[in-house]
């Protein structure tokens, strides 16, 4: 039986600029992952993945490296919730949101 989880994370890094959150946007529908994912005006990028917990730890790897011209030096992972994945644009299943 899989678990559901929710997780939340700042990807550090050269992260912006180098179609970062388009690959976390074709990543995440082509796995099923619900969420969102957005600049942040520090240089990161954060992102709220939800769905089966390997699918999800599946998906945090394959941002580790990101697209080619990206550069991930860290990453912080917490929990979320559902009041973040409530963030999504509405009929959405995964979103890019403006930079916060």
């Amino acid at each position: 039986m899989s678990t559901q989880v929710i997780r939340h994370i700042t990807f550090h890094g050269r992260v912006q600029g180098v179609g970062y959150r388009a690959f976390v946007e074709h990543e995440a529908l082509t796995r099923g992952i619900e969420g969102w994912v957005r600049n942040r005006r520090d240089g990161s990028v954060e992102a709220l993945f939800a769905g089966d917990d390997e699918v999800v730890r599946d998906m945090i790897d394959a941002c580790r490296q990101g697209p080619f011209s990206a550069r991930v030096d860290a990453l912080d992972q917490r929990e979320g919730t559902d009041a973040e994945l409530k963030l999504r644009a509405p009929g959405e299943v995964f979103s890019v949101l403006a930079t916060a």
